[in-house]
Order: C-alpha cells, then structure tokens, then sequence
C-alpha cells in the first residue's frame, strides 16, 4: 500500500484562499488556493523514473499497483495530502502580466523522506485551478513525454532542475491549436506528476509586491529562507540579504550549465524562474543542433528572439533584476540586492570559465585563451556545426598530429565544410599548441572532456519520434530515451544511433526544430 509521510508546511504557515475549488478568480491576500484534481476517465502509467522514485520512498510494488496511477493521475489522494493551487504573477516576453498562478498545475503535498528530505508533488495536466484563465487545466501527451523525458535528463546531465516521477496517461483526449492557426485537434491527454524541494517562483514574490501587499511579501520571504534554505543564519536582516545572494548564485549557475550542454529554455518568463535556481516549466525547450546564438525554438518567440541561446545570461540577470525590485520593502537598504546583482555577474563568469575550460579541455581558461575559444564558436556558427558532436569529438584530436578527420560527422554541410576548412585547420593548429603547452596526458584531458562534454542530448527530433510511437500506443521508445539519457556521458555503443546529429528530415517538422507553447 503506497504510504508517504506530508507535512506539507507551505499550506500550513502562509494564509489561502478563503475561497475552495477551481471558479476563476483573481486571489488577494494569499498565497494558494485549495482544488482538487479533476478525475479522469482511465488512468495509465506510461512511464517512472526509478531514482525519483527511490528518493521519494517508492517501491516497485506500490508502482505496479493500480493505486499508482490512481494517485498519480489525480483520481485519487492519499493520507496527509492537501492539494492547492499557488498565486503568482511575472513578466512575460518582458511585459507584467498580472495574476497567473498554477493554471493546471496541483500540488498534492510535500512528502518527507527516510531522509528527511522534502519533495513536492506536483501534477500538471491535473485539471483547471482559479488561475486556469480561459484554459481547461489538461495537457496534452506530447507536451508530457517532452516535460517527463527532459526533467531527468537534465538531472542526469548535472544540471539543476526539477524532476518528474511519472507519466499517466488519461484515456481523455485534450483539444489543442498545436500551430495557433484556427484547426485544433484533439489529442491524447497525460499527466505529469513533478517533484522538487519547492516550486516557489519569482512570480510568487511579484505578485504580492504589484498588490502592495508587503506584509504577506516579507511572510513569504522569511518562510521560503526557513524551509528552502535553512543552512542561513544570523538576524532577519542578514538572512534576507544572504538569501537573495544564494538566488542569484545558484541562478547563474544553472544559466552557465544550460550553456555547456547547449540547452535553451524558450521561455523565461520570471513565472518561470525556480528560487532554488532550478530548471522548471519545460515547455518549448530545445538542445542547440548546429551552434547558433540566435536561435529560439519557440515559436512565440521567432520574431524577436528575446529567449534565444546566446541571450539567456542577459535574461537572467534581468529577471533577477526584476526580482530585486519586487524585493525591495523587505529590505532596509537597496544595498543587499545590488550586491546580489553583482554576486550573479561574478559567479557566472568564474562557472562559464570552468565550464569552457573543461569543454575545450584545458586545465584553466587563461585571458589569451578568450580569443582561442570566441574563435572557434564563431567558426561553429559560421560552418553549421553540431555543438554536441564537436565538442565531444574534439576530444579525440591529437595534439601533436591535428586534424578535421575527428570532427568531420559534426558538419551539417560538406560544402560550407569545404568552405571553412582551411580556417578550421589553421584553429585547430593553434589548439594543439595550447594543448601542448598545458602538457597533461592525452587520458587526462580526454577525461575532463568527458565529463562536460555529453555523447547524449534530449535532441527535438528524437523526443518527436517517441511522441509519435507513443500516439499510436508504444511507449517503448519513452522507456529507451529515459535509459538512454540516465548515462548522458558514457558512450552506450548499441544505442550509439541516438548521438548522431540532427537528419535533414527534421529540420523542418513540427516538434523537431520549432515549437509552440500549445500542450
């Protein structure tokens, strides 16, 4: 029988909602709002990822029981759980945008492990909420596999995020407008179910600031430091100010690693922004094929680009900016905040550095090797080459015989190959030099390359290609990205038809390049 320990502490000290169910409202004076998942008409689990699993206390016999999915569809609560609705507002696209909140997104309750560690369940497609404005609270399967594959994906490839324990179909189908072109469809609907130590947002913050509602603002604060981030002392002052510090640190530090395995996010609106600096809300998400800075795969975003690749530490710092402002009544001075500003800067240089250094695998990134790598990315973008193949490949040159043979697989194009191959050559030279200069053992260096450096991505087209197996009932494919993406790092040679780079087929289809924001 599935048993989990709640004691689901942000229900329990910030006011709600007086008001219960899922009547669209706007929601002053409080932090959540109490609804039910909406029940759907066959729950199936699809899918589970066995270390969250593990982390939250679940064995393989309370998943094969049909409780699961009941639990983890949202037909059914167990003892202790006591599902909400969070308030929130953000910025979206750089615009304020009032109340937005968890508008198909319930969380069931925060469990506490054999460990003493807290995880939240949340699941998404569980129904409307107060916040569901116009939409039906559902989403869609292809939106989920891409949510539930990526969440630990990311996890295995070392970046911070939040994680996903299962996938459950519906058996209901979900009207969506996939291309916002006025032909919805409808398609298979899923749930999600989420777990991170918090879900608190920056817009959980900015909401309560454009209500000029300060005292709740400083509850707010005060709470998410005592529960979030406990390893904090001193005075309510000193708390606050290292508190917003760690923000900014462990926010540069998720930035600098979506930049080493050239991940983009798509949409960083500051609702989309964790407090704990962890990955949250994969929407219209997608890996970096061939490197180019300027590319958005999201559609809504095609035209000004705000979320492209190469932008992404500039939107950070302005969310955070943004967040800082929001923050300013709980805070006597500005100073702690500008301070935390500078604290992002600073940390996201000295993490991008280290990072690079590794990529390119040397020991340290010195300021004469700036030159040498700003070079070879420009070389990357003006040549169409695959990031993730050219990085992992470049560990495989010899510094003292250089040559293109190792990276050639990462051209997309043999003539724009051609074309810059003489300049390819000649940077190549240059870092053999570097490298011989460092003098380590091609093992050694080969090593460092490694770890940086994925074999595996969650490339678009392959997350398409599960989508569509899974549309027409086989989810064998789910089941294999998720074994695949759990050693992201080692070569896994009978899968070794995933790393290759992205097939001219895709380059164009929905969902292998280019998305919406529809699920």
């Amino acid at each position: 029988m599935l048993n989990l320990n709640f004691d689901n502490r942000f229900v329990n000290a910030l006011p709600g909602d007086p008001e219960e169910g899922p009547r669209r409202r706007q929601v002053h004076g409080a932090c959540w709002s109490r609804v039910l998942p909406t029940p759907v008409a066959a729950p199936k689990l699809l899918a589970y990822s066995p270390e969250v699993a593990t982390l939250l206390g679940i064995d393989e016999a309370d998943i094969a029981a049909p409780e699961f999915a009941e639990v983890f569809g949202g037909n059914r609560l167990l003892d202790g759980m006591a599902p909400y609705a969070a308030c929130y507002g953000g910025h979206q696209f750089g615009n304020w945008a009032g109340q937005l909140g968890d508008g198909r997104a319930i969380n069931l309750g925060e469990s506490i492990n054999r460990d003493g560690q807290r995880w939240d369940l949340q699941l998404k497609g569980a129904g409307p909420t107060p916040y569901a404005r116009r939409a039906d609270g559902r989403a869609v399967l292809r939106s989920s596999i891409r949510e539930f594959l990526c969440s630990e994906a990311m996890h295995h490839l070392g970046v911070p995020t939040t994680r996903a324990l299962s996938l459950v179909a519906t058996g209901e189908p979900v009207l969506r407008d996939m291309f916002y072109d006025g032909n919805p469809q409808y398609e298979p609907g899923a749930v999600v179910c989420r777990v991170a130590p918090s879900f608190i947002r920056f817009g959980n913050f900015e909401i309560l600031t454009s209500r000029d509602d300060t005292e709740l603002l400083k509850k707010l604060v005060d709470f998410t430091i005592a529960r979030d981030f406990p390893e904090i002392e001193g005075d309510t002052a000193e708390k606050r100010a290292r508190w917003f510090s760690q923000v900014c640190e462990r926010t540069a530090r998720m930035i600098a690693h979506w930049m080493r395995v050239g991940f983009v996010h798509g949409v960083m609106n500051t609702d989309n922004m964790s407090i704990l600096g962890l990955t949250i809300d994969y929407g219209p998400y997608g890996w970096i094929d061939n490197y180019d800075p300027e590319w958005t795969p999201n559609t809504t975003d095609a035209e000004g680009r705000r979320y492209r690749f190469g932008h992404q530490a500039q939107i950070a710092h302005w969310n955070l900016t943004r967040l800082a402002e929001t923050l300013r009544p709980a805070f006597r001075t500005a100073d702690p905040l500008r301070e935390g500003m500078e604290r992002f800067v600073d940390v996201y240089i000295a993490e991008s550095r280290a990072m690079t250094a590794a990529k390119f695998g040397l020991a340290q990134l010195d300021e004469a090797d700036r030159e040498l790598t700003a070079e070879a990315f420009a070389l990357l973008h003006q040549a169409e080459v695959d990031m993730t193949l050219f990085f992992r490949n470049l560990a495989e040159i010899d510094a003292h015989a250089p040559s293109l043979t190792p990276l050639e697989e990462a051209f997309y194009s043999d003539a724009l190959r051609r074309q810059h191959q003489t300049a390819f050559e000649a940077w190549l030279q240059r870092y053999a030099a570097r490298l011989r200069q460092d003098g380590e053992p091609a093992a050694v260096r080969r090593a460092r390359m490694h770890a940086a450096n994925p074999r595996y991505v969650l490339r678009n087209y392959l997350a398409q290609e599960a989508i569509d197996l899974a549309e027409r009932g086989d989810v064998g494919r789910v089941h294999e990205l998720l074994e695949l993406m759990r050693h992201p790092y080692d070569e896994q040679p009978e899968r070794a038809r995933f790393a290759a780079k992205r097939p001219d087929w895709a380059k164009e289809k929905a969902g292998c390049s280019m998305l919406s924001c529809s699920s």
